[in-house]
C-alpha cells in the first residue's frame, strides 16, 4: 500500500508541473502574461515546509529548468528557507571592492538567463556561514522581488553594555546568534570550521539606534582598546579587563565585527536590465549588493537594515549598494538603509595604473587596490581617458582594441591608434564607456558607520527628496587615482530637494568635511590646478547643522548652493576641526543665492583657499564673512 500511494503521489506531482509549465497556463495575479511564459513553482521542487533543512539542492533542480529566451517565472510560497554550503555551486569571482577568495559560494546561481522574474511573495530566505544567496551572471531582463535575506548566525556579532568602570567592562553577547570562545583572554566568534578575532567596534545608542556622535573610525573604545583582557563571568557574560580609554554608555549596543568581506547578498556581473524591487536584506558577509559592468539597474523599495524582531543594530552587510563600472541608468527610489558597517550607496569607476609603455599602442597596467584585482576592465571599443595622476587631469582620450589579462593584478591594453606622447610610467586610465546616470530620490539614509551617498560618475546624477541621518558626510563626491583609485569626475550633478537632519556629520571619517563633501584627492593642488569635478547644482535643501560644516568643495568649476534652508540644531556639541559653513579650495565659478538661515548657524561665514575671490559670487542678503588663505 505504501508503494501504491507514493506512485499516486509522484504521478500527482508530475501532473501538476505539466500543466503548471504549460504556455497555456495563466496566473490570474498577473494582468498580461506572455502565451509562451513558463512557471516554476518551487513547491513542486519539495521548496515548502521544510523546516531548517537545507534547500538548495531543491531549488537547484527548479533553476535547471531555466532554458530558452521565453518568459520565465519563478514562484516560492510565503514561508522561511534555509541555504546551506554544502550543495551550492562555486564559482570564481572578482568582486570589486571585495577581498579576493575564490571560489564564490553560489546559493542561488544564475549565468546566462533572459527574461526571467523572481517572486518570493513574502517569504524569507535564511543563509548560513559565508556564501552569496543570489548570483546574476550574464544575465538580461531579470526581476528579484518580494522577499528577505537573512542568516540563521550572522558573521556580525552585537553585545550589550552591561557595565563599566575604570578597570572593566561588562558585555551581554547572545551565545546562540553570536557563538563565541574566549581564547588567550580574547574573545573569538566561532563557526563551521572557523575562528574569527573581533576586529573592530560601533556604538549605537540604545534608543535611537544611531552610530554614538564622535566616535566613528577614531574607534568608539579608544586607543589600544585590543589590550583588554576576557574572562566569562557566567554564560553570555564576559567580561572585558582593561582601562578604556573611552567608555561607552551603559545600555547601548556595540557592533562586534570580525568577518572578512568575501560575499554580496545579491551579485550583479555583466547583466543588463535588472531589478530589484521590495527586497529586504537584513545580513550579508560582505557588500549588500554588488553590480558591476552592468547597464540599467533598478534598486525600488530595497531595504539594507537590521532584523527588528531579532533586535539588531547592524544592518545588511558592509556597502548597502555598491555600483562599479556600469553603465546606462542607475535608479534607485524608495530603498532605506541603516545599520550599515559602510556606505550605504557607493557609486563608481576604477582606475588603473600604468606600470609599463610596451609599444605606441600598447601598455601594460595593474590593479592597484588589493580588493579590486580581476576584473574585465576593458572591452573592444571602450573610451579610455588618460589621467596625469598628480594634477588629476584628464589629457587624451582613447578607443580600446584589446584587453589582455596576464594575471589577477596586471593586463595589457592594445589601442585603435596610438596612445598620447605624453603618457608616462604611473599614469593612470579611466574606462569612460562603464560611467552610468545616477537617480536617486525618495530614500531615506540612517545612521551607518560612515558616509550616505558616494558618487564618482561623469553621467547625469540627480538626488532628490531623500532624508540624510549619516553619521558622517550625507553625500560624498570623491574621485582619485592615488589612494582607493575610485573613478569618476562629476560633469552634472544636481542635489535639491533633500532633507539632511542633525544626525548628518557627527562623527569622523575619510573625507568628511561637511555635510556635503567634494574631496577629490589630488596630490598637487593649488591655484593653478585644473578643476577635476564641474557643474553641481544644491538647491531647495533643508539642512539642520549641529556643527560648522556644511560645504566643502574642492577642484570645482561651477558650483551652485541656493535656495536651501539651514536651520540650527542644538541637539550636539559641536566637534569639527574646521571652523567654516562652507569652505572652496582651488574652485571656480561659485554662486550662493537665495540661502535662508535659522538660529544662530556656527560660523557663517566662507573660507577661500588657492580659490581667486573674484571666482566667489555671493548675494548681500547671505550676510556671510569671507576669509581668504
Amino acid at each position: 500500500m505504501n508503494f501504491i500511494a507514493s506512485l499516486r503521489s509522484a504521478i500527482i506531482l508530475i501532473l501538476l508541473w505539466v500543466t503548471f509549465s504549460s504556455p497555456r497556463f495563466i496566473d490570474r495575479k498577473q494582468n498580461t502574461i506572455s502565451a509562451d511564459t513558463t512557471f516554476i513553482y518551487m513547491k513542486i521542487f519539495g521548496v515548502t515546509n521544510t523546516g531548517k533543512s537545507d534547500v538548495v539542492k531543491l531549488t537547484n533542480n527548479a533553476l535547471k529548468q531555466l532554458k530558452g529566451d521565453n518568459p520565465k517565472v519563478i514562484i516560492f510560497d510565503p514561508g522561511t528557507y534555509h541555504f546551506y554550503p554544502n550543495e551550492c555551486e562555486r564559482r570564481n569571482y572578482f568582486e570589486s571592492n571585495t577581498t579576493d577568495d575564490n571560489p564564490r559560494i553560489c546559493a542561488l546561481l544564475f549565468e546566462g538567463v533572459k527574461n526571467l522574474t523572481i517572486r518570493g511573495n513574502g517569504c524569507h530566505l535564511i543563509f548560513h556561514e559565508q556564501m552569496q544567496p543570489f548570483t546574476f551572471d550574464g544575465c538580461e531582463n531579470i526581476v528579484l522581488k518580494d522577499l528577505s535575506i537573512d542568516w540563521e548566525f550572522p558573521l556580525t556579532a552585537q553585545a550589550e553594555v552591561a557595565n563599566i568602570t575604570d578597570e572593566f567592562m561588562d558585555l551581554k553577547i547572545n551565545q546562540r546568534e553570536y557563538p563565541y570562545i574566549i581564547e588567550d583572554n580574547k574573545i573569538v566568534f566561532v563557526g563551521r570550521g572557523w575562528k574569527d578575532n573581533w576586529k573592530s567596534t560601533m556604538e549605537f545608542d540604545r534608543t535611537g539606534h544611531f552610530v554614538v556622535p564622535q566616535t566613528g573610525d577614531r574607534g568608539c573604545l579608544g586607543h589600544e582598546w585590543q589590550n583588554y583582557l576576557a574572562e566569562n563571568i557566567i554564560p553570555g557574560l564576559v567580561r572585558l579587563n582593561h582601562h578604556f580609554e573611552r567608555k561607552p554608555a551603559i545600555g547601548n549596543f556595540l557592533v562586534l565585527r570580525h568577518s572578512e568581506r568575501i560575499h554580496s547578498g545579491i551579485f550583479i556581473q555583466d547583466s543588463k536590465n535588472v531589478k530589484i524591487k521590495n527586497v529586504t536584506l537584513y545580513h550579508a558577509t560582505g557588500l549588500g549588493i554588488l553590480a558591476q559592468f552592468s547597464e540599467n539597474l533598478i534598486f525600488d523599495g530595497y531595504q539594507a537594515i537590521p532584523n527588528p524582531e531579532k533586535n539588531r543594530y547592524f544592518g545588511g552587510g558592509d556597502d548597502g549598494l555598491q555600483v562599479s563600472n556600469c553603465k546606462g541608468n542607475v535608479v534607485v527610489r524608495n530603498c532605506e538603509f541603516a545599520g550599515l558597517m559602510d556606505d550605504p550607496i557607493n557609486v563608481h569607476g576604477t582606475s588603473v595604473q600604468v606600470i609599463e609603455i610596451i609599444s605606441d599602442r600598447q601598455l601594460k597596467c595593474r590593479f592597484m587596490h588589493h580588493q579590486s584585482v580581476g576584473l574585465q576592465w576593458g572591452h573592444p571599443g571602450d573610451s579610455i581617458g588618460f589621467i596625469e595622476n598628480s594634477l588629476m587631469k584628464t589629457f587624451a582620450f582613447g578607443e580600446l582594441e584589446s584587453f589582455e589579462p596576464v594575471n589577477h593584478e596586471t593586463f595589457v591594453l592594445k589601442f585603435k591608434n596610438p596612445i598620447p606622447k605624453e603618457l608616462e610610467v604611473k599614469d593612470a586610465l579611466e574606462n569612460l564607456t562603464w560611467t552610468p546616470n545616477l537617480l536617486v530620490e525618495h530614500s531615506n539614509f540612517k545612521s551607518c558607520r560612515a558616509r550616505g551617498l558616494l558618487v564618482s560618475t561623469p553621467g547625469k546624477v540627480v538626488i532628490q527628496d531623500n532624508i540624510f541621518e549619516s553619521s558622517g558626510s550625507a553625500i560624498l563626491i570623491a574621485g582619485d587615482a592615488n589612494n582607493w583609485f575610485e573613478s569618476g569626475a562629476v560633469t552634472d550633478v544636481r542635489i535639491q530637494n533633500n532633507v539632511f537632519t542633525e544626525l548628518c556629520n557627527t562623527s569622523p571619517y575619510q573625507f568628511c568635511e561637511g555635510i556635503i563633501s567634494i574631496y577629490p584627492e589630488i596630490p598637487k593642488l593649488n591655484e593653478k590646478t585644473p578643476c577635476f569635478h564641474k557643474n553641481i547644482t544644491i538647491s531647495g535643501n533643508e539642512f539642520h547643522p549641529f556643527d560648522y560644516p556644511v560645504l566643502f568643495a574642492r577642484s570645482v568649476n561651477g558650483i551652485t548652493f541656493s535656495n536651501n534652508t539651514l536651520t540650527r540644531s542644538t541637539r550636539f556639541e559641536p566637534y569639527h576641526n574646521r571652523k567654516f559653513t562652507y569652505s572652496f579650495e582651488a574652485c571656480k565659478n561659485i554662486n550662493l543665492s537665495g540661502n535662508t538661515y535659522n538660529g544662530e548657524i556656527p560660523g557663517k561665514n566662507i573660507l577661500l583657499k588657492w580659490t581667486d575671490k573674484n571666482e566667489l559670487h555671493v548675494s548681500s542678503s547671505e550676510n556671510l564673512t569671507t576669509m581668504e588663505l
